[in-house]
């Protein structure tokens, strides 16, 4: 299920999006390395861009491991039943 934080497969072609990068956060991804490209990389110019696409980095990896955890402590539960 694509979130608004999704670009679409035709999105991440046309901007030459590399697969590792095709993430949750990719359609954030996109302003930032057009504003990156405008202005040469210049680390100063895109900060909103790119604090907004770190943002849904951390928040994507938060997520993630909250349900890490949910997993590790169902199995334990399972495994403590189980015995």
């Amino acid at each position: 299920m694509p979130s608004s934080t999704t670009a679409s497969q035709e999105e991440l072609k046309a901007h030459r999006v590399p697969v590792q990068w095709r993430d949750g956060c990719s359609a954030l991804l996109i302003p930032l390395n057009v504003c990156r490209r405008q202005t040469l990389y210049m680390p100063w110019e895109c900060d909103h861009q790119r604090h907004a696409y770190e943002k849904c980095q951390y928040e994507d990896y938060l997520r993630r491991m909250k349900a890490a955890t949910k997993l590790k402590l169902a199995a334990e539960e399972a495994a403590a039943a189980d015995a």
